[in-house]
């Protein structure tokens, strides 16, 4: 095998719609943006930065504050690529680790670090999961060439088994939608 020999043909096109399906079901521009928000509120604390023969230390007293929330937001980060359940909670605490980091770590990070997170966490927020029914009536819409996908939705009775209702409101056990206060 040469060095010019590439890999099996269409393994890049496979691995690369492989990883565009796993970033389709997660918030996943949320975590990045969380993750990003807490490099640089971790750095600038810590950091010796050089300008000509200056030394620039932006070392502070809350170094290890910064060092905190910075870890804590890439922890959230990687909560909401891997664990996207828990989507609002990482959300709502990237945001209020974001505003804790103004007056904790150089002003966030130098404003950075703030508004990445703050963007990352509020994106996380207001993400909701694909219907799994809507996108492949939507994609078979637009194959068969139907300008509204809207019209190709699949009709859905709304009855609910009997067998696998557990809400105990089926007439079934006795409840007829009717729950007793005690």
């Amino acid at each position: 095998m040469s060095a010019e020999t590439s890999a099996a043909p269409g393994q890049f096109t496979h691995r690369r719609q492989q990883f565009r399906a796993w970033r389709g079901n997660r918030p996943f521009w949320a975590g990045l943006y969380v993750m990003l928000g807490g490099f640089p509120i971790m750095y600038f604390p810590y950091a010796h930065i050089k300008l000509g023969s200056l030394t620039v230390a932006m070392a502070t007293t809350a170094g290890a504050g910064s060092l905190i929330i910075g870890v804590l937001l890439v922890v959230l980060g990687l909560t909401l690529w891997f664990q996207q359940h828990v989507r609002v909670f990482a959300g709502v605490a990237a945001i209020l680790l974001a505003l804790v980091s103004l007056p904790v770590s150089n002003f966030g990070g130098f404003i950075i670090g703030f508004l990445f997170a703050l963007f990352g966490g509020a994106m996380a927020v207001a993400w909701a999961p694909s219907k799994p029914g809507r996108r492949k009536a939507a994609e078979t819409a637009t194959e068969d060439g139907d300008d509204a996908p809207g019209d190709a939705l699949p009709e859905t009775d709304h009855q609910v088994d009997e067998a696998t209702d557990l809400s105990g409101t089926s007439p079934a056990y006795g409840a007829n939608g009717r729950h007793s206060a005690g």
